[in-house]
């Protein structure tokens, strides 16, 4: 019983930490997305809050912008391109983009 104790303590350790990992603004900051991108204003790229106003109520939207943002693209907001992020881990491109669209 005191085993399972232990594991189960060293797996909460193990889950916060990768909790902590996933927060989204961090993402933001070490995959470079504000290099382009702002919470409340356009830069070279959308605000999110733009992006969040133009998918909101989209039940598709969040598969299509992972694919957006892990392909890159261009068209949907000018002519800049959005480049590719392939790199980016499949979780980190989920928390990121549910984050973006849960922006207000």
């Amino acid at each position: 019983m005191k085993l399972d104790s232990i594991a189960l303590a060293v797996a909460l350790v193990a889950a916060a930490g990768s909790a902590a990992a996933a927060d989204p603004a961090e993402l933001a900051k070490k995959h470079q997305c504000l290099s382009c991108h702002a919470v409340d204003k356009k830069g070279v790229g959308p605000s999110y809050k733009d992006i969040a106003a133009k998918y909101k109520g989209d039940k598709g939207a969040e598969a299509r912008l992972i694919e957006k943002v892990k392909k890159g693209g261009t068209g949907v907001w000018g002519q800049m391109p959005m480049p590719p992020n392939a790199g980016v881990k499949d979780d980190d491109l989920k928390a990121l983009v549910q984050w973006v669209l849960s922006t207000k």
